[in-house]
């Protein structure tokens, strides 16, 4: 398996898919209650074909994420060949940008010496998917990059 199977919960939302991947693999609905049965390790098999299917499809449209945590966001934007960051860190431990507070703390001192914002850039490795899936384990989600747009604004200042 190269990513993550899929939870119960996003396999049920995905049922419809998951029908028509084994259709296309020729299992009916007959045959698959009897491979869950008869071969559970056949089964789990293809439920781990089925999730990196999945996976490659919401990867392959990836173009920003975010990742916060108490006292820094990391905003990526991932093109054809960089991965490129903007990382907000504020040096005040009393403030927790996770919270409401902290955020519109955040949002309303974005210029005090308290908030430092970094730029940084890397090469794609050869297998663009796996470094965004890698960010994803990490906590980072997916966005529509609203707010990598809007600090990269800053940043060119």
């Amino acid at each position: 398996m190269k990513y993550a199977r899929l939870t119960r919960e996003q396999l049920e939302e995905m049922q419809q898919e998951f029908i028509n991947f084994l259709a296309t693999q020729s299992i009916t609905a007959e045959e698959w209650k009897d491979i869950k049965t008869n071969q559970p390790d056949v089964a789990e098999k293809e439920i781990d074909v089925f999730s990196d299917l999945i996976w490659e499809g919401v990867l392959n449209k990836v173009e920003y994420l975010e990742h916060f945590s108490k006292q820094q966001i990391f905003l990526f934007q991932i093109t054809t060949a960089t991965i490129n960051l903007i990382a907000v860190k504020v040096e005040n431990e009393a403030i927790d940008i996770t919270t409401h507070e902290g955020y519109n703390w955040l949002r309303t001192n974005l210029m005090d010496d308290a908030v430092n914002i970094y730029t940084s850039t890397k090469a794609i490795s050869e297998d663009r998917n796996k470094d965004i899936f890698a960010l994803i384990k990490q906590g980072a989600n997916i966005t529509k990059g609203d707010l990598y747009k809007y600090f990269a604004e800053i940043v060119k200042g």
